[in-house]
């Protein structure tokens, strides 16, 4: 790409240069993903609930003191991903976890 060029960034709703679009690209994206009294949260973490949450779909309910192990971030500030016994695709939101 020529130095003149331009593309558009969703992220911020400008228009940037073509290198600095390239050099964005190339960074990686970390997203800090923090529960719900704030410690930080990383893939394969251990979690407990905060409260009873009703599982949509699966006609089940989580209850409060419930222990979720390897949990994967989603790249989402406020989402994890996780397994639980007889729930497939497990969504959690952060702030509703403690890291144990």
């Amino acid at each position: 790409m020529a130095d003149d060029d331009y593309v558009y960034d969703e992220a911020t709703g400008e228009w940037i240069s073509a290198a600095d679009a390239l050099q964005a690209d190339s960074e990686p994206n970390n997203v800090e993903v923090r529960d719900s009294v704030g410690n930080v949260l990383a893939d394969g973490d251990q979690v407990t609930l905060i409260k009873d949450l009703t599982v949509k779909g699966a006609g089940q309910t989580l209850k409060r003191g419930t222990l979720i192990k390897s949990i994967r971030l989603t790249g989402d500030a406020q989402e994890i991903d996780c397994k639980f016994d007889g729930i497939k695709g497990l969504v959690l939101r952060a702030e509703f976890v403690r890291k144990r």
